[in-house]
This record gives structure tokens, C-alpha cells and sequence, in this order.
């Protein structure tokens, strides 16, 4: 791989589909975490609400910005905070999307993992992210916030080595939905 910035990024909400009238609405979900992992700098960083701003610096001086379904849910979230079009002022591979296109369907970032990568997959879901939120409101302790960044930056971990292994073997790997391990070739050098 070259020497190119490529950071790798998630982000947990504050708020359901639900809580905002719908999908039409990301936007007013809300970030409760965000998470990125930077090849330049080798370093995880985690942003909360009020560093969303440090947060977009960091996506729009990426080389290349790589996530799971980022393009159409993350950046639509950071679009209420932001008056940065996202999506067309970074560079993106945005797997999910990309998979997709390919295989005329989506792909949970779980399956890719646990295909590719031996079994390694998710540890919690947005859900969990969610109730977590709702508990650090109400109760004002850090812990259930801490869940929510771990989890979060447990994700990017994911995304990462699911990237790595697709650029590494031209391929990846899922279960698709009868249980049967199946292969995908992509170029994503």
C-alpha cells in the first residue's frame, strides 16, 4: 500500500429512524461517537458531539476515506453538522456500496468479516449503541459513553482488516444467507 492517508471511519447516533420521522431525517440523528483510524498516523481517534468539527478536518484531508454503508448513513448524519457536501469534497470507498453494485445486494459488514476474516465479526449492534446513549443521558455516567466508543471503534478496527484482507487478496469472503461461504473478486489497490 502507499504512503496515502487512508482513514478508515465510523459513527454511532443519538437518535432512531424512528426518533426523527424517518430515513429522509438522518441528518437530525445526532452523533453520539465517532471513531477514526488514520494510516498516516497510525493512531485511533474519538470524537464526540462536540468535536464533530475536528472530526469532518480529519475525513476531508483523508487521501481516501473507507467505510460500511458511510456514504449514505454516516455522512448524512454529519450534514447537520457541517456545511461540507461530504460526499463529493473526500474521496471515498464506501465497501458496502461498492459490494453492492457487484453482488446486486447489501452486504452486512458482518458477514464480509466473518468470511474474510475467520470468524472475527461484530461485537454489538446500533441498537445496543442507542440504549447505551439513552442510559448515559439519563444517568450522566461516562461508562455506558465508553461502551458506545468501544464498540465504535471496534467497528473501524473491522472495517479496517476487512479492507486490508479485500486489497491483500483481490477478494473477499461472506456467508450469504443459506450459510454458504461465497467469494467476490474486487480492486481495491
Amino acid at each position: 500500500m502507499s504512503a496515502k492517508n487512508i482513514v478508515y471511519f465510523d459513527l454511532e447516533t443519538q437518535r432512531s429512524f424512528n426518533d426523527v420521522g424517518g430515513s429522509a431525517h438522518k441528518d437530525k440523528m445526532g452523533i453520539s461517537v465517532g471513531v477514526t483510524y488514520s494510516t498516516g498516523s497510525g493512531e485511533y481517534r474519538i470524537y464526540g458531539e462536540s468535536e464533530v468539527n475536528a472530526l469532518v478536518d480529519e475525513l476531508v484531508r483523508a487521501d481516501l476515506v473507507v467505510g460500511w454503508n458511510h456514504v449514505e448513513f454516516d455522512y448524512p448524519v454529519l450534514q447537520g453538522y457541517t456545511i461540507y457536501d461530504l460526499p463529493n469534497q473526500t474521496v471515498n470507498l464506501d465497501m458496502m456500496l461498492a459490494l453492492q453494485e457487484l453482488l446486486g445486494f447489501r452486504l452486512k459488514l458482518d458477514a464480509a468479516a466473518k468470511g474474510s476474516l475467520g470468524g472475527e465479526g461484530k461485537t454489538a449492534d446500533g441498537l445496543d449503541a442507542l440504549r447505551w446513549w439513552q442510559e448515559y443521558k439519563k444517568t450522566g455516567s461516562k461508562e455506558p459513553l465508553m461502551k458506545i466508543a468501544e464498540y465504535c471503534a471496534y467497528d473501524v478496527k473491522v472495517t479496517k482488516c476487512v479492507h486490508e484482507f479485500a486489497v491483500e487478496n483481490g477478494h473477499l469472503k461472506y456467508h450469504d444467507r443459506g450459510g454458504q461461504l461465497q467469494e467476490v473478486a474486487v480492486d481495491w489497490k
